[in-house]
């Protein structure tokens, strides 16, 4: 009767520490692998107006430079202004001056582990120059660039010009991915290139509308403004697409390799699953041997206090 008294405390506590430490063994296994990796976010940037001009003045031997840009985002950002004003020392005393005005001028720019998107849209748009006060350098009714990068998939770049376009005064028919030289006697000239598209493997450029841009406007002390002028622009990278590890062959540099390291050698890097499998192990290995022993012991101490109520 005291036997039985004592031996079933001790079967209790080997069956329960054996459990629990089979238990603990996947719980904290779970634990550890279940960190969630964040991914490659793309990139994306947009900006409705970029502009790169040298302002050369009548009266001094140097360049006033025009760097400008309007609405110029990077995801994930957006931004919308319809006017843009500039000054420039020696040019019209200083004053400021307008140098680009329109209805609609918007740029996006989004990123996410999935796709990243840039965007504009510039609409009822008119771009001016010091020393050319009335006069238009270019107006265009609409334009849009889009460049969307989704991971595994091929980028996409798309601009597009809608409406009548009018440069220095003159309206013009721009072919689509072409260029256009509009030149005006005693004011100066233009060139455009329309709907510039470019894509790689992983990213894309969409540009609706770049300039170059030459004029002698002889007026408000400025002698030549020559340079560049971009407008809606949009670019994107694409997310790193997820490995798929899962049913990919071994590569052949792996068929070759050792089945152990050197011994002056330490392996980088955490070893994966895959890793111990090919050994007969696990990671969940060290909690069934822990399992084990924890009954071992268990066990052997229940034997020792039946033997001492049996003495």
């Amino acid at each position: 009767m005291n036997g039985n008294t004592f031996r079933m405390p001790a079967r209790r506590l080997a069956t329960v520490a054996a459990a629990t430490a089979l238990a603990a063994g996947p719980a904290t296994l779970a634990g550890a692998g279940s960190a969630h990796a964040t991914g490659d976010h793309g990139r994306a940037s947009a900006t409705v107006l970029r502009t790169g001009l040298d302002v050369s003045l009548l009266n001094k031997t140097v360049n006033v430079p025009l760097a400008v840009t309007l609405n110029e985002v990077q995801a994930p950002e957006s931004a919308e202004k319809t006017a843009l004003t500039a000054r420039l020392d020696g040019v019209d005393g200083g004053k400021p001056f307008s140098v680009l005005r329109a209805d609609v001028a918007e740029a996006r720019a989004t990123a996410t582990a999935g796709k990243s998107e840039g965007s504009t849209t510039l609409a009822r748009a008119r771009l001016h120059v010091p020393g050319l006060p009335l006069l238009s350098v270019i107006e265009v009714q609409e334009v849009t660039s889009t460049a969307t990068c989704e991971a595994g998939k091929q980028p996409v770049a798309d601009a597009n010009l809608l409406g009548p376009v009018t440069v220095l005064g003159k309206k013009v028919t721009l072919t689509t991915g072409g260029t256009t030289d509009v030149k005006v006697p005693g004011v100066g000239e233009v060139r455009l290139d329309l709907s510039k598209e470019e894509t790689t493997s992983r990213t894309a450029a969409a540009t609706a509308l770049e300039l170059k841009v030459s004029v002698n406007p002889g007026d408000l002390n400025v002698a030549e403004v020559d340079g560049t002028v971009t407008l809606a622009r949009a670019t994107c990278e694409s997310p790193a697409a997820p490995a798929d590890e899962a049913g990919q062959p071994p590569a052949e540099q792996d068929a070759e390799r050792p089945a152990e390291p050197a011994a002056d050698v330490k392996a980088q890097g955490a070893r994966t699953e895959a890793d111990l499998a090919e050994t007969g192990g696990s990671s969940a290995t060290p909690y069934v041997a822990a399992g084990a022993a924890a009954l071992v012991l268990a066990g052997g101490g229940a034997l020792v206090l039946a033997r001492r109520r049996r003495g």
